[in-house]
């Protein structure tokens, strides 16, 4: 019966992802596209035996939709993001940046990254009050009860959208482009905006690579863990860079259920080959008409400050740096993780220079 567990683990992190999928088409990203970055993961993950699967991440569309301004812009972001990732992992330094940086300053990153999403969920809260509220609400109950992310997004998301579609009528009409069952090439573009959007999705996908997908290493029970950093950076920044020319949507690293299965390896290509199949079919924008943006305040707004923030925040106030990463924390919740990276790096310099070190 290994099959129908592997089945059923695959099952639950798609219906975390497909919620954050339809935050992404709120965003103007393109959804057939996106298929490609699921069926090349997939590919990679079978071709190495990798247990760390990708996804549509909250963190990745809150913080590209945050500094985007439009749809060319955020392609451009999530290109040149993940041409610095390329770089990162095919140089092999990504633990290298992390152990220069040290645990405290990435986890003061994260923990800001945290308050970031926090605060983005009450900012769609206030502008669509019902939907927002309400999702805001059920994740907070749910969460308390279950404690269990999956359940707090489902619910949330259903609940809320239930409430606008029957209280405010809710049908949206989403851009033709969004819903096209075709490629059609964006061309990039570059300005200081993208420039540091860029930076900025490149420093969080640094920070959550390593955590995201440690953690998902560890949960298949393996010694040592089997995540490999290197190929997880490769496969990510080429399925991001390959849709982003296309319009579509990123994927990045996630924490999955599907690293407990009794068969780890199937059961990540198994969801991400289940959710290719939804967005080739176009079943996720017809469910897009009737599920309002804010329909996932609530899940980010958990997943921020009760799920990120305190673990992180914990981490970054302990040991000899914890100034630093209690400032970087507080650059990276008011700016973004590059300028908190930054701000956390010339610090520290700054300090052992001082002190001769």
């Amino acid at each position: 019966m290994h099959w129908l567990a592997d089945l059923l683990a695959a099952i639950g992190v798609v219906l975390n992802g497909i919620p954050q999928g339809i935050m992404a088409m709120s965003l103007g990203f393109a959804i057939f596209p996106t298929m490609f970055s699921f069926l090349f993961a997939s590919a990679v993950n079978g071709a190495f035996g990798a247990v760390a699967p990708l996804s549509f991440q909250a963190e990745s569309l809150a913080l590209t939709g945050k500094l985007g301004r439009d749809l060319r812009e955020r392609t451009s972001i999530i290109l040149g993001g993940s041409l610095v990732m390329l770089l990162i992992g095919v140089t092999g330094t990504l633990t290298k940046i992390v152990a220069l940086l040290g645990n405290g300053i990435m986890a003061g990153m994260m923990a800001g990254v945290g308050i970031m999403l926090a605060k983005i969920a009450l900012g769609m809260a206030k502008q669509e009050r019902l939907t927002g509220w309400t999702s805001v609400g059920l994740a907070a109950v749910t969460y308390l009860v279950t404690k269990d992310l999956v359940w707090t997004i489902v619910l949330s998301v259903v609940g809320s959208s239930l409430a606008a579609v029957f209280v405010t009528h809710y049908r949206a009409e989403l851009p033709e482009h969004v819903t096209a069952r075709r490629f059609v090439f964006t061309k990039p573009t570059i300005n200081p905006r993208v420039i540091r959007g860029a930076l900025s999705l490149a420093c969080l996908n640094i920070g959550a690579n390593i955590s995201y997908g440690l953690i998902t290493g560890e949960m298949t029970g393996l010694k040592p863990n089997p995540v490999n950093l290197n190929l997880l950076t490769i496969t990510q920044s080429l399925a991001d860079m390959g849709t982003s020319l296309l319009g579509g949507a990123p994927v990045e690293t996630i924490i999955s259920a599907t690293a407990s299965a009794p068969e780890p390896v199937i059961a990540g290509i198994l969801m991400m080959l289940i959710m290719a199949a939804i967005l080739a079919m176009g079943w996720l924008p017809r469910l897009g008409k009737y599920v309002p943006s804010a329909s996932i305040a609530g899940f980010l707004f958990i997943l921020g400050a009760v799920v990120i923030f305190p673990a992180d925040a914990a981490t970054a106030l302990q040991g000899k740096d914890a100034t630093v990463a209690a400032i970087t924390l507080v650059v990276t919740a008011v700016a973004d993780p590059f300028a908190g990276l930054l701000t956390g790096g010339l610090l520290k310099a700054l300090l052992l220079v001082g002190l001769g070190v």
